[in-house]
């Protein structure tokens, strides 16, 4: 019956961070220049790492697939809404909706997973320092930063495949600034328990079991930093995880925050302000946590800054 009574919306309405049109070019500044500094920032970082030789290892393999990781899904949500900052009519076309919900899901994934891939790679560099080169080949690494490509978009797709199902039929006004779940969820005019039971079972299995791999690698690491006699060498042990390790608790922080709890007004509104860590915050920060702390990545950007002045 219902598929005869309801006209399918073909749009939906972004209603962005504020209604409030004082600050809407404020925001846009702002958020450009974040923007800005997420995508120097990122893109520096996998130049950096492909243009010196000293850094062809597999931690700096992985981190520059967390860095492209963290590019790309801050650019499935980012230049449509600073287009929609500036807009009258903030509106985005269900396809593109559809299209930026799956991407963003599959990126995000991925990104869980190529930190627990970082987290394991530390296990090994440290607790296995013996057997590393010969347990983390290029082959090895290749497969490990595979998975979660194939893994993010494999859930992607079907989370999209779920959306799809449902119906839509007005109000087409999605609370936030980017095509998320819970407020998709809240404008549907179908029955949602089957797409919002699988919200929480992807978001909690994959959170979960991303979490444990890293807790678990690092249980380890600990231990092995805790035998290790010298000071030296433990707070070198201590360094290498103290990038990765900040990395994973703003990442996770929010997210735990932003997926793990029913569809609703309120937690729609709390999780707009959330998302902006874990969107906008997080991708801009990593390249900045991991030069900052990196004495292989400072010394790679000396080289640079330094050719370029020789070459003047």
């Amino acid at each position: 019956m219902l598929k005869d009574n309801y006209t399918a919306v073909t749009e939906f309405i972004l209603l962005g961070l504020t209604d409030r049109a004082e600050w809407q070019p404020v925001i846009f500044v702002v958020f450009l220049v974040v923007y800005l500094i997420t995508v120097i920032g990122n893109a520096s970082m996998i130049l950096l790492i492909q243009s010196d030789s000293k850094l062809h290892t597999p931690m700096y393999f992985f981190l520059s697939h967390l860095s492209f990781v963290d590019l790309c899904y801050t650019t499935t949500v980012t230049p449509q809404m600073l287009v929609n900052l500036l807009s009258k009519r903030k509106t985005i076309s269900f396809l593109g909706c559809v299209i930026q919900f799956h991407f963003f899901i599959a990126l995000v994934i991925t990104d869980y997973y190529v930190l627990a891939v970082m987290a394991f790679d530390h296990y090994m560099a440290i607790c296995k320092p013996l057997l590393y080169g010969s347990k983390m080949s290029q082959s090895v690494c290749f497969s490990l930063v595979a998975a979660p490509y194939i893994y993010g978009f494999v859930n992607g797709l079907a989370q999209t495949v779920l959306l799809l199902h449902l119906s839509f039929c007005g109000p087409n006004e999605i609370n936030h600034f980017y095509c998320a779940d819970p407020p998709l969820l809240v404008l549907a005019c179908s029955d949602t328990y089957v797409k919002e039971t699988a919200m929480f079972v992807v978001a909690g299995f994959n959170l979960t079991c991303s979490l444990t791999i890293i807790l678990i690698s690092y249980i380890f690491i600990f231990t092995a930093i805790l035998r290790i006699r010298s000071a030296e060498g433990r707070h070198k042990a201590f360094s290498t995880c103290g990038s990765h390790l900040t990395a994973v608790t703003i990442f996770y922080g929010t997210l735990f925050f932003m997926h793990l709890r029913p569809p609703s007004e309120a937690s729609v509104e709390q999780g707009k302000i959330v998302a902006v860590f874990y969107i906008f915050v997080s991708p801009m920060l990593n390249p900045l946590i991991y030069s900052l702390r990196n004495k292989d990545v400072k010394r790679a950007v000396r080289k640079v800054v330094q050719k370029k002045l020789f070459v003047k």
